[in-house]
C-alpha cells in the first residue's frame, strides 16, 4: 500500500482550471515551442489542449502562452512569463504537497 494524492487548483466555484494535465502541456510547449506537438505528445486533440489553456488562462486573469498562427514561417507557442512563474509555484506546491502526504501517511499507516 502506498499513498497517492492529486494536486490542482480550483476556482473559487470549485471548478479544477490546473493540474498536470494544464502542467504537463506548458512544459511541453517549453520544449517544443508548439501547443500542438506538446498536445500531440499527450494523445491529446489540439482542439482539447487549446481548451484546457484557455479555460486555465480564463480563471487565472492573465495569459498562460502567446500563439502565433502558421504562415511562412509556421506557427508555434511560448509560454509567458506569467506561465513560467506558474509552472514554478505548481511544481513546488504539488512536491510540497506529495510530500506533506507521505509524512502523514507515515503517521498514521505506519506505527
Amino acid at each position: 500500500m502506498q499513498p497517492k494524492i492529486k494536486v490542482f487548483l480550483a476556482d473559487d466555484s470549485g471548478d479544477k482550471f490546473f493540474g498536470e494535465g494544464p502542467y504537463q502541456l506548458l512544459k511541453g510547449i517549453e520544449k517544443t515551442g508548439s501547443l500542438r506537438s506538446s498536445a500531440s505528445n499527450m494523445h491529446m486533440a489540439y482542439s482539447k489542449a487549446l481548451k484546457i489553456i484557455k479555460q486555465a488562462e480564463s480563471a487565472l486573469g492573465y495569459q498562460l502562452i502567446t500563439r502565433v498562427t502558421g504562415g511562412k514561417d509556421g506557427g508555434g507557442s511560448e509560454v509567458t512569463l506569467e506561465g513560467k512563474k506558474l509552472i514554478l509555484k505548481y511544481e513546488q506546491y504539488s512536491n510540497a504537497c506529495k510530500d506533506a502526504n507521505r509524512r502523514i501517511y507515515k503517521e498514521i499507516f505506519e506505527n
